[in-house]
């Protein structure tokens, strides 16, 4: 069984030091204090014994003399391969040959996007060493504004030397810790080993979603989990019962993408209150050129040809025959046309000259 200790909130946070040296600026010299930019809200258990709740607690033994010993009779030594410890004393990591064992030694100017997201580690705050240190820090922190670049530079920490990155937060000068390259490693196969092909619809559905769900302001996140956890702690300390969890979602397999997916952008917008979503459609692609057969191309051709020769010589044969029908019956119409014309005119002439009577 484990119970855990909540974090007290609302209190000052204390701001301490981790680390005090300088940073190396060509042959300026800026005093600085090394402060975490992070802090960690993640709820912290303790391990208990089940059958009374007493706390289990780690003793450091010394297996050589098998008794317990304390934190000033401790200190640090490095395993050789045949099993040999040699010791390593503060004194010894202090008077390592490095130039940045108390410097943050700046190297190079780069621009942001020549920084791989995946050699982020820890960041840190710069803290102005006192007064005098002002002008330079703040010389730095300008000139890194204006260039729009970061700088690289290499530190010691906690017993090995790193690479880290300045850049500009707000008024202050930031430093992330980087991995060294050779500590990155390559996604060889992580991607699927499978030929997938990826269709234009799917595409835009895909796309649809995307514009669907938008934009999100990160302050608006926070832990679900803790929040749970610290309801569930609050219950039992009542006394109370333990709020009960909602039912999962059913799971299984995607059998049909398309569905999904506009499944997806329907409960999308009606999450957001909208009605439908506007799905953009990619341009269309290009219809490929017909390519005549091969295999059998001259017979078939030929054949056609035969046949169209025939057709012409019938179409011809009968032309004549055609011309004289099509003249006789457009003489019979315009005889007919002319007598309707005739006749009506007659009626016109006969209906103006009767002359209306007058009413009394």
């Amino acid at each position: 069984m484990i119970i855990f200790r909540l974090l007290p909130y609302g209190k000052v946070l204390i701001v301490r030091s981790i680390w005090n040296g300088a940073i190396s600026f060509g042959l300026v010299s800026i005093p600085i204090k090394l402060v975490n930019a992070t802090e960690s809200h993640s709820i912290s258990f303790r391990q208990i014994h089940l059958e009374d709740g007493g706390r289990i607690r780690y003793r450091k033994v010394c297996e050589l003399e098998e008794k317990e010993v304390g934190s000033a009779e401790i200190g640090k030594g490095y395993e050789d391969a045949d099993g040999t410890i040699i010791p390593i004393t503060d004194e010894d990591l202090a008077h390592l040959p490095l130039p940045t064992a108390r410097t943050i030694e700046i190297v190079a100017f780069v621009p942001a996007d020549r920084i791989d997201p995946l050699q982020m580690d820890a960041a840190y705050y710069l803290a102005a060493g006192g007064a005098p240190a002002a002008k330079p820090y703040t010389l730095l922190r300008e000139a890194l504004k204006r260039s729009n670049k970061v700088a690289i530079a290499k530190y010691a920490l906690r017993g090995r030397e790193r690479l880290g990155m300045l850049r500009v937060v707000e008024d202050a000068i930031a430093m992330h810790g980087l991995l060294w390259p050779d500590e990155v490693r390559a996604p060889q196969g992580v991607a699927p080993d499978v030929s997938v092909t990826v269709n234009d619809k799917e595409l835009d559905l895909a796309d649809a979603l995307m514009d669907t769900l938008g934009e999100i302001d990160l302050d608006d996140l926070h832990d679900e989990y803790r929040e749970a956890l610290e309801e569930v702690v609050a219950a039992k300390a009542a006394g109370e019962t333990v709020p009960e969890a909602p039912e999962p979602a059913k799971g299984g397999k995607v059998l049909d993408l398309m569905a999904a997916l506009e499944k997806s952008v329907r409960e999308a917008k009606e999450s957001r209150g909208e009605e439908s979503a506007e799905i953009r459609r990619l341009p269309p692609r290009k219809p490929a050129r017909a390519t005549p057969k091969q295999a059998g191309g001259k017979k078939s051709t030929a054949k056609a040809t035969a046949a169209g020769a025939g057709a012409g010589a019938a179409a011809g044969r009968g032309a004549a025959a055609v011309k004289k029908t099509t003249a006789s019956a457009k003489k019979a119409a315009a005889k007919k046309t002319a007598s309707k014309s005739t006749a009506s005119a007659k009626k016109t002439t006969a209906k103006k000259a009767t002359p209306r009577k007058r009413s009394a």
